[in-house]
């Protein structure tokens, strides 16, 4: 009775005891807190997040019904009230990743606090393009689940699993829709991932999101290394806004499964390797695009007579803007830093960079 105790007992642990995949396991937090002692670079980083912390002690959260901003110009009041809304992301983020730094309890209740008032309140509506803005909920969440009350622990995992099954049955996903192939849908299956893997439901859910996945990479990407996205808008800007989604979803499905997507060619020979070497070319300057020139997307159009910063057709993409996309490929190839140094500086350093970082320590 006492080995069957025993083995009941050490079963219990094993399989209540899951990772984190989305932000840091334990072990890449310890990593990340002895790299801060020594690095200056990481630890200018890390000072953004710890004033945001620091601030939104004194705050008090702000959910909103629907997240709203899809398809709407700059000044509209419902996509100005939805932008508002979803920075409480970077303060969860914050909150909890100072709470598990410093293991101060005031900073995790805090965080607590965001995160049900949000459970209670936001409503799932299957766009990606507006719950992609979730995505600081999901890696914040992911860093205190375990610390979380079991009561608003289950009203949160329910409201994420919620916005999951919007995005898994999402009207713009279905077949005949430019929206089931171009980067709303790259958004869509990275809003399933983070949103599954951190509430610990993708027994659930991966059979369905690997398809997905591999369907994404065959369709929008092409095998000599454009997408879909840059032949509709005729803008890097959106090959890049197709290629960060899928990335940041190849990387949780890399932590929690051990498959690496990155290189992995579809049916039709493309992968979003290919796809970041098409970019590479007019990051470090060898090739010159002007940008949106010959859209086909009449919003585009309408986004520069708005007059909104980035959209004015035929003005040269900048290669700076190609560094987003390079952070996450140091997850899966870490020669990109050269071509980050050549581009950015020596001294350039995000927060990707860093997680990546102390993740490979801990390898």
């Amino acid at each position: 009775m006492k080995n069957l105790l025993i083995i009941l007992l050490v079963f219990g642990i094993s399989t209540s005891v899951k990772g984190q995949y989305v932000s840091l396991s334990s072990a890449e937090v310890e990593s990340l807190k002895s790299v801060l002692k020594t690095d200056a670079k990481v630890k200018k980083e890390y000072e953004g997040y710890k004033n945001i912390a620091e601030k939104a002690l004194n705050e008090t959260p702000n959910p909103i019904l629907k997240v709203t901003s899809q398809g709407l110009l700059q000044g509209n009041p419902a996509k100005t009230a939805s932008l508002k809304a979803v920075e409480d992301g970077p303060k969860i983020y914050a909150l909890a990743l100072y709470y598990r730094l410093n293991a101060d309890k005031s900073y995790l209740n805090k965080a607590q606090e965001f995160l049900s008032a949000w459970a209670k309140i936001n409503q799932a509506t299957g766009d990606p393009i507006d719950e992609t803005k979730l995505e600081e909920f999901f890696a914040g969440y992911d860093l205190i689940r375990a610390d979380i009350k079991k009561d608003q622990q289950q009203e949160i995992d329910r409201w994420m699993e919620s916005i999951a099954v919007a995005e898994l049955n999402s009207p713009y996903s279905k077949p005949g829709k430019s929206t089931a192939v171009n980067n709303w849908n790259s958004h869509r299956i990275k809003v399933i991932t983070q949103a599954v893997y951190t509430i610990h439901a993708e027994n659930k859910y991966r059979d369905t999101l690997l398809f997905e996945l591999n369907k994404q990479i065959g369709q929008n990407m092409y095998a000599d290394g454009s997408s879909f996205d840059f032949a509709e808008r005729d803008a890097l800007h959106y090959h890049i806004y197709t290629l960060e989604p899928l990335l940041k979803a190849m990387i949780v499905l890399n932590r929690a499964e051990g498959k690496n997507y990155y290189a992995e060619q579809s049916s039709t020979g493309s992968s979003v390797k290919k796809s970041v070497d098409f970019l590479i070319p007019f990051v470090i300057g060898e090739k010159t695009h002007g940008e949106f020139a010959n859209s086909k997307v009449k919003f585009d159009r309408d986004r520069a007579a708005n007059g909104e910063k980035g959209y004015i057709a035929g003005a040269p993409f900048k290669q700076k803007n190609g560094i987003i996309v390079l952070s996450l490929v140091d997850y899966f190839d870490p020669s990109v830093r050269k071509i980050i140094a050549q581009v950015a500086g020596d001294d350039y350093s995000d927060w990707q960079l860093v997680l990546n970082q102390v993740r490979d320590k801990v390898k």
